[in-house]
């Protein structure tokens, strides 16, 4: 079964320095439709004007993703670390029994857009931890290039729960396919550009959700970037 989660269905919220698309209910956006999706509970699409940011905050028991598509993404927080995010660069923050970070627009004159991701975890009270690693392009382009995994394979960030992320660049011509095993689901976000899922014709924003699916087929892509979860149900 497939269900379209088109961008401008999205919840938005725009603050003057901070504007937000939601693909599920967060904060005063609540969408009984959209609560999550299996683990996934967060895909916020955010545009943070430049040296703003959130302020420090706490999180406990979620695996947070950051994702950044563009400018530069500074990270400090409770365990020390505090590093600056560029497009490719991938950030994963297990907030564990507890921890408290903030995120804020490196550049004073330049927007970071980024997405952060929320997946709930399959372990509660776990120390806290932080990871980061650089995907190129090139290991992106034309395949799926795991960037987040259960166990940190292929050199992806190590996330605690039964579930995988990829990231794929597609041009014109290229067409793939990644098998989901029984009972798994998937979900589909494309970032920019335009490609068919599963025959179904995605623009930037969009989304698509997948049950009872023996794999995610990409085809049809123009000048396209995507985000394929593959998730226990």
């Amino acid at each position: 079964m497939l269900q379209i989660r088109k961008s401008e269905a999205r919840g938005a919220a725009n603050h003057g320095w901070l504007d937000s698309k939601h693909s599920f209910s967060f904060g005063h956006y609540h969408d009984p439709e959209h609560v999550g999706f299996g683990p996934l509970l967060v895909i916020n699409e955010d545009r943070v004007q430049g040296s703003q940011g959130f302020g420090t905050h706490g999180h406990r028991d979620m695996e947070i993703i950051s994702y950044v598509l563009s400018g530069a993404l500074e990270h400090k927080d409770s365990m020390g670390t505090g590093s600056v995010l560029h497009y490719g660069d991938v950030q994963r923050m297990s907030a564990g029994t507890g921890v408290r970070h903030s995120e804020f627009n490196h550049s004073a004159d330049e927007q970071v857009h980024f997405l952060q991701i929320w997946i709930q975890p399959n372990q509660l009270g776990i120390p806290p931890s932080y990871e980061e690693k650089h995907f190129s392009v090139e290991s992106k382009l034309g395949k799926l290039r795991l960037i987040a995994s259960s166990d940190g394979r292929d050199g992806s960030v190590l996330i605690h729960q039964d579930a995988a992320i990829f990231a794929s660049i597609l041009r014109s011509g290229d067409a793939l396919a990644h098998p989901l095993a029984a009972g798994r689901i998937a979900y589909v976000h494309v970032i920019r550009g335009d490609v068919t899922v599963n025959g179904t014709a995605l623009k930037g924003g969009d989304a698509l959700k997948i049950t009872a699916e023996n794999r995610v087929t990409l085809a049809d892509a123009t000048d396209a970037e995507v985000l394929v979860f593959d998730l226990p149900n």
